[in-house]
């Protein structure tokens, strides 16, 4: 029996040369034409493992009729590929020379079209920009400029985000806060249709790319497999969180401990099964949306909670910029140039540390509930902001380690109160948010009706959109057990109305939601006013419990002060000697009360002459008294409310406002 002509013994180099071509434009059908021999790779090649070429191949040739042949192989086997080279020479009637020469030619084709892909697949992953000289002055211009977050905030709306003003420069700073040592994050709720996912992508385009992950689901352990610090100070949005449900515990880790850690079994190269540690560092901000508060609770207390705007003026304001859109009337180009400053001004953040000398003194009004958890985002979130405005805020450093930092100014902690007093009002909120929703157009409905009593039936008819039943049992029940509605009852105990029929039912209180916005509004601002006072006096305190007032008159300019060892701030008192500040100066209680400002007296003359005008038993609102002073309503409520928590005036809680006037009986 003949044996068959070694392959090594073969000359491909004596062979006639041949014009050979690879045609990739089908990924899962790669042709290879090298006369006369066609063939096609069935299904494509895994780009992924560059240890092994396997590959389904289907050989024809053109100088006969013969079947083609059809064959599975690994072409990195040598065995494998010299088996197939003679098969085929043999059932397609072609020179072996010419097989393996074809074979070879296609290997190396192969190998070079997975390389070439997989430096694709490379360079698609999104690296830090660098920034031209005119984009990095303009951004720097924008960063250093007055009025950084109102200006900020009219650049998100040029952006493409209608209405939603606080609640998207909210999730601007939460989002900007991923460069800190203590991110923060935000779950975006409301009713299915109202555009959370809409306004958590087009705020999370206003951030670089290089910084944002986006994604649409993830299995139980797709976070273990990040690299360990692949996600360090990222942006990870999630489109919603039900496509993410199985991954929330590691999620909250992530929020909470800043690393997450996992222990799986693995064969090493040599088979043998090791323990293998998985570790993934943070930080990151995440954000998702749901529908669903209660189901998410434990990952929603770890986030601020941003309820969407639902009034039919948001949808008016939305609708017609989708005619706008749909007219031709949107300049596309001018949203994006807005959407790019706001990157390039992201891309120059550095991280720095931020120190909050007013810290001591902030704290979060008694109604909120699971205050210790959000006492800590309500100080991260200060520090968010100045740490936005690092461009505005002179560099200070800690004597004693070296380190540079930034403080925390009034005009910081007055945006973070104006920005927050919803996110708290919610957080103070016994109802979840779409029962606090159905609860709200339920009292306006009565007011705009007349009624005192409704059932669940007369609700579901008049209220648009009509509530779901079932949901509307379930929010029944919430605010029955919550003590906001009772059932209707006859003078002798009857419930009024029957089971058949419906129950009748009233609302215990019509301004309970007014009456807690309004102590929530009146401790921020009252903790505001406190420090603006007292920053405005800037007193000279001596030590604590000397019982002398302060020698510092409102004014005048203060010494340099001292820095001690640790970097905090300190005054001095009248002998020279350094000591830290007191919060007494703060505190009426604690010192002598200081003498009224000139804005207080100003207020106090106005509610003079209107008690001489309308008598001394008439009550006053605060627009009236601003009418007198000539100065705004928000700053002469700001005086009001001083005086009268000072005892000076006296404050009455009628009608959703508060009503001054001077005492009836003299204060010594």
């Amino acid at each position: 029996m003949n044996q068959p002509t070694p392959f090594n013994d073969m000359n491909p180099s004596e062979l006639p040369p041949v014009q050979s071509t690879l045609d990739a434009s089908n990924p899962s059908l790669i042709s290879y034409h090298r006369p006369p021999l066609e063939i096609s790779v069935l299904g494509g090649i895994n780009l992924d493992s560059l240890d092994r070429m396997r590959v389904t191949l289907k050989i024809t040739s053109s100088q006969n009729q013969l079947p083609a042949l059809r064959h599975n192989l690994d072409l990195y086997n040598d065995s494998q590929s010299e088996k197939l080279i003679r098969k085929c020479a043999q059932r397609l009637e072609v020179g072996g020379s010419l097989c393996a020469q074809a074979f070879a030619e296609l290997t190396e084709h192969l190998e070079a079209y997975r390389l070439e892909h997989q430096d694709t697949s490379t360079a698609a992953i999104p690296e830090a920009i660098s920034l031209s000289a005119e984009e990095h002055a303009e951004a720097q211009a924008f960063l250093k400029g007055k009025g950084l977050l109102e200006r900020t905030n009219n650049l998100i709306g040029q952006s493409g985000v209608i209405g939603e003003d606080i609640n998207r420069l909210l999730m601007y700073l939460i989002f900007t806060s991923r460069k800190r040592q203590h991110p923060l994050h935000a779950v975006s709720l409301g009713s299915s249709g109202t555009g959370k996912t809409h306004l958590q992508s087009t705020v999370g385009q206003l951030i670089p790319e290089e910084d944002r992950l986006e994604i649409t689901t993830l299995t139980e352990n797709a976070l273990y497999y990040f690299g360990q610090q692949e996600l360090r100070h990222k942006l990870i949005l999630i489109e919603d969180l039900d496509g993410a449900e199985s991954t929330l515990y590691p999620i909250r880790e992530l929020q909470s401990k800043r690393r997450i850690t996992k222990t799986i079994a693995s064969k090493d190269h040599q088979g043998d099964t090791r323990a293998r540690h998985l570790c993934v560092e943070g930080p990151v901000s995440i954000a998702g949306c749901t529908t669903r508060e209660q189901l998410y609770e434990d990952n929603a207390n770890r986030s601020f909670l941003l309820y969407l705007d639902e009034s039919p003026e948001q949808d008016e304001r939305i609708m017609a910029y989708q005619r706008a859109l749909s007219a031709g009337k949107i300049d596309v180009h001018q949203e994006k140039a807005a959407a790019l400053l706001l990157q390039n001004c992201q891309r120059l953040l550095e991280p720095i540390r931020v120190v909050n000398p007013y810290a001591e003194h902030l704290k979060i009004p008694q109604e909120v509930f699971k205050p210790r958890r959000t006492n800590a985002h309500y100080l991260a979130f200060i520090e968010a902001i100045t740490f936005y405005h690092q461009g505005q805020r002179p560099i200070c450093c800690d004597e004693a380690t070296g380190e540079a930092y930034i403080e925390t100014t009034l005009e910081d902690i007055q945006a973070a109160n104006r920005l927050m007093k919803d996110v708290l009002l919610r957080k103070s909120d016994q109802l979840s948010g779409a029962c606090r929703n159905y609860f709200e157009s339920l009292k306006s409905w009565l007011r705009e009706s007349g009624q005192t009593v409704f059932t669940n039936t007369q609700v579901r008819q008049a209220l648009r959109p009509t509530p779901n039943a079932n949901n509307q049992k379930r929010f029944s029940l919430q605010l029955q057990q919550a003590g906001f509605i009772r059932r209707s009852t006859l003078p002798d105990g009857e419930a009024l109305g029957d089971r058949k029929n419906g129950f009748y039912y009233e609302v215990v209180s019509m301004d309970e939601y007014q009456h807690l916005q309004s102590d929530i509004e009146n401790v921020l601002d009252q903790i505001y006013t406190d420090l603006a006072t007292a920053e405005k006096n800037q007193p000279i305190i001596q030590e604590v419990g000397s019982g002398s007032e302060a020698v510092h008159a409102p004014g005048e300019p203060l010494p340099a002060a001292p820095v001690g060892q640790s970097g905090k701030r300190f005054t001095k008192t009248q002998d020279g000697q350094a000591v830290k500040k007191s919060a007494d100066y703060l505190h009426p209680q604690s010192s002598t009360k200081p003498a009224l400002l000139d804005s207080l007296k100003t207020t106090l003359q106005a509610l003079t002459v209107l008690a001489s005008e309308h008598g001394t038993e008439a009550w006053h609102k605060g627009r009236i008294v601003a009418e007198h002073t000539h100065r705004t309503k928000r700053t002469e409520t700001r005086c009001l409310k001083t005086l009268a928590d000072q005892g000076i005036i006296e404050r009455l809680w009628q009608d959703r406002a508060y009503l001054y006037r001077l005492p009836q009986s003299p204060k010594p």
